[in-house]
């Protein structure tokens, strides 16, 4: 079954939801959930749309808020200049196996190439294959590196 994604720019008034997705995504993908550091860095970009976007994902003829798809800009000489994080896409299960999650990622990669970027990252954990097989189909490369982090 293929369904109709629809979305829009997450506000202010949607911190709740997009807290409450995320906390969501991270018990699902095993990533430890900082509600405070979460309420900050949602309230951040919301204030400040030059570095990225938070868009609420749901199926057409649903409410909104089922999912999320956070889209960072970035820079880096490596791949060209600007590039775009896909740093969060979350469907709630109930929105699964309807081809919703491909139509984010091309959501995801139009919004990408609207801002000029040249490449779009992500990351994927090691325990989940099916989200790693879903970006492989839709052209992510493993570049074969680890992803480490300094916490300041």
């Amino acid at each position: 079954m293929n369904s109709q994604l629809n979305y829009h720019p997450a506000n202010p008034d949607d911190l709740e939801l997009i807290l409450s997705l995320m906390q969501e995504f991270y018990a699902e993908d095993q990533i430890a959930f900082d509600i405070g550091r979460a309420r900050r860095s949602v309230a951040e970009l919301l204030a400040r749309p030059e570095l990225g976007s938070i868009l609420l994902l749901s199926e057409q003829g649903t409410p909104d808020g089922h999912g999320i798809l956070v889209l960072i800009l970035s820079f880096t000489l490596e791949h060209g200049g600007l590039f775009v994080l896909l740093d969060e896409l979350y469907l709630q299960p109930s929105l699964r196996g309807r081809g919703l999650g491909k139509k984010a990622i091309q959501l995801a990669r139009r919004w990408a190439v609207d801002k000029g970027a040249h490449a779009m990252r992500l990351e994927v954990h090691h325990h989940n294959p099916e989200a790693k097989a879903l970006y492989g189909k839709h052209g992510f490369e493993d570049d074969h590196r680890d992803v480490l982090t300094l916490w300041l």
